[in-house]
């Protein structure tokens, strides 16, 4: 059973850092893209960081790209969220997702219906 558990979230003010993590048990890890989605309230799910673990290479919506750093650790089964220089409009749930490499086409890596491996989601605040 594939599970994917996030944990860090939480109130953060403007301009500031959080890290988030995920324990992902269940698949084989390396064969696998990883990272984070996020929904704010009234809007559509958002792919914001991906990372393929089986070389390491990741994915970034424009929003996001040089805020935010996506690692993954295969020892440990694990994925981060680093989130710097935080906004506002950063505020969403952020969800861990996982799917097997070979399913997802090029240039389709931050789609959501890719990802059938979704957490329960941890909630991120940013104050202004």
């Amino acid at each position: 059973e594939v599970r994917l558990v996030e944990s860090g979230g939480g109130l953060v003010r403007a301009g500031g850092s959080l890290r988030l993590s995920c324990a992902a048990s269940g698949f084989p890890f390396d064969e696998f893209f990883v990272g984070w989605f996020r929904q704010a309230p009234g809007k559509e799910r958002e792919g914001v960081a991906i990372i393929s673990s089986s070389d390491g290479t990741t994915y970034y919506p424009e929003s996001v790209k040089g805020r935010f750093t996506v690692s993954s650790d295969s020892a440990k089964n694990m994925v981060y969220l680093k989130m710097d220089s935080l906004k506002p409009e950063d505020t969403a749930v952020y969800y861990c997702v996982a799917n097997e490499i070979d399913e997802i086409l090029g240039g389709q890596e931050l789609q959501q219906t890719n990802y059938d491996c979704w957490g329960q989601g941890t909630q991120v605040t940013v104050t202004s």
